[in-house]
């Protein structure tokens, strides 16, 4: 066993180690959404002629970060039997399609649907044919006013996540540390080349970000996650609370984080925080109900993630329309928003999301028991919590 300060290796993962990871990815998904809510909540604030003061203490945002870090950590740890086997790329690419796309082409045509019959709704509808075809497509595009987002515009992390995918399974065919070399050199020589050649067309610009590194980070990550890397509780409380101060210190001084790279006012905070709820000490292996609580919530992360939009417009909506908006104030809005969010993300990952990739896994041919479940970057990492409580999703 560590030390509180010290590592231990050769240790097989445990329950623990993955459910503090779906935990942390509950609580990132719940501050984007946080992030969301409160641009809500100011807009009826003027409305009714108040003022709006939003509660920034860390940036919310960086939740994308932690996401990033999180989806490179989990493709490495739950892809370990696809590494160099015959149509390891093949099913890794087919797990991935059908998690992802499903709930995100369902998310775009209620979206361009939406901005077709009730544009007032939204708050930009750019729905040009190719446009949309090219957000269908993960293809990364820039809008009239140069910003690069698809037609919904949550979707460019999940074009971030594509890319990802093609590269890892394109790595995949390789044992487990020299694929994990080769993504992170392919990766490093993404960013340099978008570095030293710019300005880059789209999408180059796109795939060339110095964002690609994060899920670099989370690639060594899982490489001292499989080796069985661990560190004492100490040492995992040192890595949290510097990432969370420095994402403490970013909010505090904006301006003056708002001239440094994301990667390095949000990235590398993210890697921290992720490395320590990863590299935990191996424990008794039980879940608190506390902890269940954020499992589930980390299943259904992804629905949560792109839902939320949908429904704190919907609350905002019926705030408006019924007068609590200024009888309650903003606070009460903001709360009734998220439980909202998370409720919709429950019941969407449960009824939608989950038996609809169960079902394209076997129309694509991904199925099959002989292999780990695989699952993207918002909802990964519950295969040992689900094993905690009794079964994993297969």
């Amino acid at each position: 066993m560590a030390s509180m300060f010290g590592t231990a290796r050769n240790q097989p993962p445990q329950p623990a180690t993955l459910v503090q990871v779906q935990v942390l990815r509950a609580l990132a998904a719940g501050a984007i959404a946080l992030h969301h809510a409160q641009w809500d909540a100011e807009t009826l604030q003027l409305r009714n002629g108040h003022s709006f003061q939003a509660w920034n203490p860390i940036p919310w945002s960086a939740g994308v970060d932690i996401f990033f870090v999180i989806s490179g950590l989990i493709m490495v740890h739950a892809s370990q039997r696809l590494f160099a086997k015959p149509g390891g790329a093949r099913l890794f690419l087919t797990r991935r399609i059908a998690r992802i796309v499903p709930l995100y082409w369902a998310t775009i045509t209620v979206y361009v649907g939406m901005g077709l019959l009730a544009p007032s709704l939204l708050n930009q509808s750019y729905m040009e044919p190719w446009f949309v075809a090219a957000s269908y497509l993960f293809v990364p595009a820039a809008r009239p006013n140069g910003v690069v987002q698809p037609v919904y515009e949550l979707g460019w992390t999940l074009n971030y996540e594509m890319l990802f995918y093609v590269l890892f399974a394109a790595a995949i065919v390789l044992p487990l540390r020299w694929a994990s070399a080769a993504l992170l050199a392919v990766l490093a020589a993404l960013v340099i080349v978008g570095q030293l050649a710019a300005p880059l067309p789209e999408p180059f610009a796109f795939w060339t970000n110095p964002i690609l590194l994060e899920f670099g980070f989370g690639i060594m990550i899982g490489l001292m996650c499989v080796s069985g890397i661990r560190l004492g509780s100490l040492a995992r409380a040192g890595l949290a609370a510097t990432g969370l101060a420095a994402l403490l210190l970013v909010a505090a001084f904006p301006k003056g984080a708002g001239e440094l790279p994301r990667l390095l006012i949000f990235g590398l905070p993210a890697a921290l925080i992720v490395g320590a709820a990863a590299l935990t000490s191996s424990g008794s292996g039980r879940v608190s109900l506390l902890a269940k609580w954020g499992v589930a919530a980390g299943d259904a992360s992804f629905a949560l993630y792109l839902l939320h939009p949908f429904v704190i417009r919907a609350t905002r909506v019926f705030f408006w329309q019924t007068g609590l908006s200024e009888h309650l104030g903003p606070l009460a809005f903001v709360v009734v928003a998220l439980v909202a969010s998370l409720g919709v993300g429950l019941i969407s990952y449960r009824c939608f999301e989950k038996p609809l990739t169960r079902y394209t896994r076997r129309l694509l041919g991904g199925g099959g028991e002989d292999s780990p479940p695989v699952r993207p970057a918002f909802v990964a990492a519950s295969a040992a919590a689900h094993s905690a409580r009794g079964g994993a999703d297969r």
